[in-house]
């Protein structure tokens, strides 16, 4: 076996390095190497290092045990000695011969999202070999968050438990909803008359069909906001759903339709241009 590097060294790293600067390394590292990114035939291996390396900082109590396990093997030979099993618990996370968490994206679609709900993903395992997970995603799900799968990592050495697998969330682009964190953002169509004269409008949520009232003297542009309407939120408030609204015209008019139109435009003394 190859020695293992310094995970400091492998996120490129001080040793006074806050969380914040250790996430953001491992991230950029992370993207930079990942394999479905990075054809390059040792990306896989330095992706690897670098899961292993964040496994050991990104926790308090193990970043505290691979220091500590540092400090003591700088100290000259006879002042104390190395407990061994501190050591092992620094390398492998927290117990002797635990397996390595390893990191996955999965992509989910927006009313996935909306709702929860299980679903069967298949992904390469730790040794590339495709394999089926059953994926529980919570409701309310956002962009980059991890769902964890415990015990689906990679396996452990001579014969201890594996690793977690994460998953990383991607939420995949929608042809109506633009989600903004736990908001939701979609155009609401409306006709002139609907904007001028105020209405109530259907539209599809992403958890399903509302009524949005419309006030009289809407202009294209307003956003109408609906408290709670967005994503779910398990630990607080939920998001809310906003409608852009877009006046639409017809694309063609009936001789009626246009002679109405006629009218108002000899009446109106309204200027849209404001002049």
């Amino acid at each position: 076996m190859s020695e293992r590097r310094d995970p400091y060294q492998v996120l490129g790293v001080a040793r006074t390095a806050t969380p914040e600067e250790i996430q953001r390394a491992y991230r950029t590292l992370a993207r930079r190497q990942h394999p479905d990114i990075n054809k390059d035939p040792g990306a896989e291996d330095r992706f690897k290092e670098i899961n292993e390396a964040y496994h050991v900082l990104s926790d308090p109590e193990r970043r505290a045990r691979h220091d500590k396990a540092g400090r003591e093997r700088a100290r000259p030979r006879g002042v104390q000695t190395v407990d061994i099993d501190d050591l092992f618990s620094s390398m492998f996370g927290g117990r002797y011969g635990t397996g390595t968490d390893t990191e996955a994206h999965i992509t989910v679609g927006v009313e996935d999202a909306f709702r929860g709900g299980r679903r069967t993903v298949t992904l390469p395992d730790a040794d590339g070999r495709p394999r089926r997970y059953d994926v529980n995603i919570p409701a309310g799900v956002v962009d980059g968050q991890r769902i964890r799968l415990a015990g689906q990592g990679a396996p452990g050495v001579a014969g201890g438990p594996p690793g977690d697998l994460y998953l990383v969330v991607s939420l995949a682009p929608h042809p109506r909803f633009r989600v903004q964190g736990r908001d939701v953002v979609l155009d609401l169509p409306v006709a002139p008359w609907e904007a001028a004269l105020g209405a109530r409008v259907p539209l599809d949520a992403p958890g399903g069909p509302v009524r949005v009232d419309v006030p009289a003297g809407t202009s294209s542009g307003r956003r109408l906001r609906l408290r709670g309407q967005g994503l779910p939120n398990p630990r607080g408030r939920p998001g809310d759903l906003y409608a852009e609204v877009r006046i639409m015209v017809p694309a063609t008019l009936s001789t009626r339709e246009r002679h109405l139109f006629e009218e108002l435009g000899k009446v109106s003394a309204y200027d849209p241009r404001g002049r």
